[in-house]
């Protein structure tokens, strides 16, 4: 992914609220299938690890990005942003 492309999905999740919390249980399974359906739904979601979670948020975004077959655009603090394009595709991606 380019540096323009992560930009354009930045900008577009800067005003979107965290569909996926973390909190004081971590990645538990429930916490993964709630951001697979949402990622499945809308292919750019923001997660957010509460002040509770006893994890380290870059370390939990990655994971999760991997888990997810997601690409990780963005971590600030304890928000994180994934992308999942899907076959076929609500955003488009600028070249």
């Amino acid at each position: 992914m380019t540096g323009k492309q992560k930009r354009f999905l930045r900008a577009l999740a800067s005003t979107m609220p965290a569909v996926v919390m973390i909190g004081k249980g971590g990645l538990e399974d429930a916490v993964i299938d709630s951001a697979r359906a949402a990622i499945t739904a809308r292919e750019l979601i923001k997660v957010k690890v509460l002040n509770n979670a006893p994890v380290d948020p870059e370390e939990t975004f990655e994971e999760l990005a991997d888990m997810l077959g997601a690409e990780l655009v963005q971590v600030i603090g304890h928000n994180g942003v994934l992308y999942k394009a899907k076959k076929d595709p609500k955003i488009i991606l600028p070249r």
